[in-house]
């Protein structure tokens, strides 16, 4: 097992270096081919996050509410207020970045870095 985990490579698995053959050589020449890299695995992960919060504060209030519980009830509806704020930051950000692909040219989510 432990031979089987030594044999994963993380950069490669998430795009942050490209298997020639040769060997593993970094395939940003720049910051930017890096942020542009990871970006998409980090949209990701918020969403996952954001579903788990969201699902959290479903369950905390459904459950409050049918004890009568006023602080679990507010719990929950902050949870769910807050998975819907951030869901809305993702959302603009994602379309930000959109439109400074169109407006400058450069490929943000290009697979080609």
């Amino acid at each position: 097992m432990r031979n089987l985990l030594a044999k994963i490579d993380i950069g490669e698995q998430f795009w942050l270096k490209k298997n020639t053959g040769i060997g593993n050589e970094p395939v940003y020449q720049s910051i930017g081919g890096f942020i542009s890299a990871i970006l998409p695995n980090i949209y990701v992960i918020a969403g996952i996050i954001l579903f788990l919060l969201m699902v959290f504060g479903g369950f905390t209030y459904i459950k409050s509410a049918g004890s009568s519980d006023e602080e679990g009830v507010q719990k929950g509806q902050k949870a769910i207020t807050a998975a819907l704020v951030g869901f809305l930051i993702i959302f603009a950000s994602y379309w930000i970045i959109q439109l400074i692909e169109i407006i400058t040219g450069i490929q943000i989510f290009g697979s080609d870095l």
